[in-house]
């Protein structure tokens, strides 16, 4: 199976109490920088412009941490432009030692179509705490409110899970909404999600934000089920595991590549993670940026000389959660 230390490192200087309010200028300096290339079809320059700037400001930060999952594995060609699996940031023989989770933009595609969701994000968590998936590249994954901890198996079909959760919810099935990413890979789903009477919240991007709305009371979104990338899925439990929500994924390869990888390393593709087996610690700090307007928030707005962001900040210590409207000066 893939990685996931036992132990935390021990850590060698005290965390600041307001750490999670610095960490937010990671993910908010990443949006703010591709602001211009919304719509542009500029994918591989808003990837590489997002992660420069996260790069930057994380070295302002008073830590030591390594990549685990990050957008790019160790053999990328070109490192300037990602945040590889692997890249080491700060200095360990002075700095508290973290784990990173990174998408510099989680949409990537979409924003470049101007479409919606897109988000820059975040989340650390002590070193040695981080699940390391190794090359495989995507998860299948369940996320629903807390109070459907332990009374929905991930292993059991679609109608028997909603109806399990239908109950742990006290309402009926036909009203959930499941989030599901708008891909071919979930036309099966979709059917059977409609087939036990509940309705379903297609999108083309977003599955951090649908794992977080799932996660969230009365938000309008019951559950996320369905595959996508496995950064988007560590940065979900990070958050949801800091929330008391459920998550749960599998390994579930989807490229020919990825499945010989997968089967070379002998990775176990059965066994469903909890988010307490993803992120080993209560020590969890999240952060996400809007940069197109989606469903937890407001995208990047321009106003005369003002660029307004909203970030959604957890700190795992707490269990609070806060969405920061900040007003920056453009150019500062």
């Amino acid at each position: 199976m893939a990685k996931t230390k036992n132990k935390q490192t021990q850590k060698t200087k005290a965390v600041p109490p307001l750490f999670i309010f610095a960490l937010r200028n990671v993910t908010e300096a990443a949006a703010r920088v591709v602001y211009d290339t919304i719509g542009r079809d500029q994918k591989d320059e808003s990837n590489a412009l997002a992660a420069a700037a996260m790069r930057n400001e994380l070295a302002k930060l008073p830590i030591s941490a390594t990549v685990v999952v990050g957008d790019a594995h160790k053999d990328v060609l070109n490192k300037s432009s990602s945040l590889y699996n692997g890249e080491k940031i700060g200095d360990a023989s002075r700095h508290t030692e973290f784990d990173i989770a990174v998408d510099p933009v989680e949409g990537t595609g979409y924003l470049a179509k101007g479409m919606t969701n897109a988000m820059s994000v975040i989340a650390m968590a002590p070193r040695g705490t981080l699940f390391e998936p190794g090359p495989a590249f995507y998860m299948e994954k369940f996320a629903a409110p807390k109070e459907a901890a332990g009374k929905v198996d991930p292993e059991a079909p679609v109608k028997d899970k909603l109806s399990a959760l239908a109950k742990a919810l006290g309402k009926p099935v036909k009203e959930l909404t499941v989030f599901v990413l708008e891909k071919p890979r979930h036309n099966a789903l979709v059917s059977q999600i409609h087939e036990a009477g509940a309705r379903v919240a297609l999108y083309p991007a977003g599955d951090v934000a649908g794992a977080l709305m799932a996660a969230i009371p009365n938000s309008g979104i019951d559950a996320l089920m369905g595959t996508g990338g496995i950064p988007e899925g560590v940065l979900s439990a990070c958050a949801i595991k800091a929330m008391d929500g459920v998550f749960t994924g599998r390994l579930d390869p989807q490229l020919p590549s990825e499945r010989l990888a997968v089967i070379d390393q002998g990775l176990d593709t059965d066994r469903w993670h909890q988010s307490g087996d993803l992120v080993r610690s209560d020590e969890v700090y999240f952060s996400a940026t809007g940069i197109t307007t989606g469903l937890l928030f407001s995208g990047v707005e321009r106003n005369g000389d003002l660029e307004r962001t909203e970030t959604l900040v957890i700190s795992g210590l707490s269990g609070e959660r806060q969405i920061l409207s900040t007003y920056h000066r453009i150019g500062e």
